[in-house]
């Protein structure tokens, strides 16, 4: 790799361990503001809805926008509107404008996340499946770091400010190393690397395609979240757990879930896009299926999933950029991840009057059967490719 390759891989991996951080602040940092601030729960919630309406506006108008004005324009303004967004922080003392922060800093997050894994193939083509799980492991450590150490070394309003000054010098250097590596605005691909899938499916109706990628997606958020909000309670409250016995549930996952897509990159690259979903996704269907099927007994199998399924969704968006061509995928992205966001929404609103009226076992029974259904519609994508 040359010095632009490599500039812009160090570019990326600071920019996704600072996302994964910055992403972290709102739940570690609630009961610094809710006493700070004197909030109620329902104040301090209002929190939650704002950075769902920051992530669902920013994407479905940022997709559009990385398709008409460039991917490094887009880029670049999104990286300068989240340091923006962190600085708030340091100038103000309002939870109003702690609202206004979170907007925009959640908004630009997600979709420089989404950047990034589109961008990644610019990098460096042939490794691109290597390099986007690479980049969502750095991002997983930079989450689990901050909800580590913020938590026990600088949970104050103080150590608030502080991270979120290092987050604003974090995006001030991304910035600037941005600029020395190879994005641009437009993608020249050669005709011979031109991807068969991407041939296969622009004869396709786009809606058919869409839809039935947003519905996957929408499916594999619903269980990959579900069990992320609600296995603690899970533990505690259908087989009477001790918390820091509950607490281990959780963190297996979320370390399968951050370790699995460091491990796994040089198969995702070897196999590539398509054997890699094909594999994992069943992997992962058995393993979270038996998981939950076995109650009490499955909950180390049930967070051991979470190595099969940390790969699939940085894979799925490398996917995406085989199935749609390059002048309209990002726009795409934005919209199935933006449908797919509001399902996972809606969803969880209800899940909790499910649980509690048929309980924690039976509600968690449902969770396998969205991850089945995104491994169905998975392989049916694929069969009407390869038909066409």
């Amino acid at each position: 790799m040359n010095r632009k390759q490599w500039a812009a891989i160090l570019c990326f991996s600071l920019l996704m361990a600072g996302l994964g951080s910055s992403d972290a602040l709102r739940g570690i940092f609630s009961p610094v503001f809710q006493e700070r601030y004197a909030l109620s729960e329902a104040q301090l919630s209002q929190m939650l809805t704002v950075s769902y309406i920051g992530n669902l506006l920013f994407l479905s108008l940022g997709g559009k926008m990385l398709d008409a004005l460039g991917k490094k324009n887009v880029m670049a303004a999104m990286m300068a509107v989240w340091a923006m967004a962190l600085g708030l922080n340091l100038v103000t003392d309002q939870y109003m404008m702690v609202l206004v922060s979170v907007f925009f800093a959640l908004g630009a997050s997600t979709l420089l996340n989404t950047s990034v894994n589109l961008a990644t193939p610019l990098i460096s083509e042939r490794y691109a499946g290597l390099l986007v799980n690479v980049f969502f492991f750095v991002q997983g450590v930079g989450t689990s770091a901050s909800q580590l150490l913020l938590g026990r070394y600088a949970f104050s309003y103080q150590g608030f400010r502080g991270i979120s000054a290092l987050l604003v010098i974090t995006a001030v250097i991304c910035l600037v190393l941005f600029f020395f590596g190879p994005v641009t605005n437009e993608v020249h691909r050669p005709k011979e690397e031109k991807n068969t899938v991407e041939e296969a499916v622009s004869s396709l109706p786009p809606a058919k395609i869409f839809w039935m990628f947003a519905c996957m997606m929408g499916c594999y958020f619903i269980a990959e979240h579900s069990v992320m909000n609600r296995l603690m309670s899970y533990c505690l409250n259908e087989f009477a757990m001790e918390s820091s016995q509950a607490s281990i549930s959780l963190s297996i996952f979320w370390a399968s879930m951050t370790a699995g897509r460091l491990i796994f990159a040089p198969l995702v690259q070897r196999w590539g896009v398509q054997r890699s979903l094909t594999i994992f996704g069943l992997l992962g269907v058995v393993l979270f299926g038996v998981g939950c099927l076995l109650g009490e007994a499955g909950v180390l199998i049930l967070g051991i999933s979470g190595l099969a399924i940390s790969i699939l969704y940085p894979t799925m968006l490398l996917f995406l950029q085989q199935l749609y061509p390059r002048s309209c995928v990002a726009a795409k992205t934005g919209a199935i991840i933006s449908i797919a966001t509001v399902a996972d929404i809606v969803f969880n609103a209800g899940f909790g009057f499910v649980l509690e009226t048929v309980g924690y076992r039976m509600g968690f029974l449902m969770l396998p059967c969205f991850l089945l259904a995104f491994y169905i519609l998975y392989l049916g994508i694929v069969k009407i490719a390869q038909k066409n």
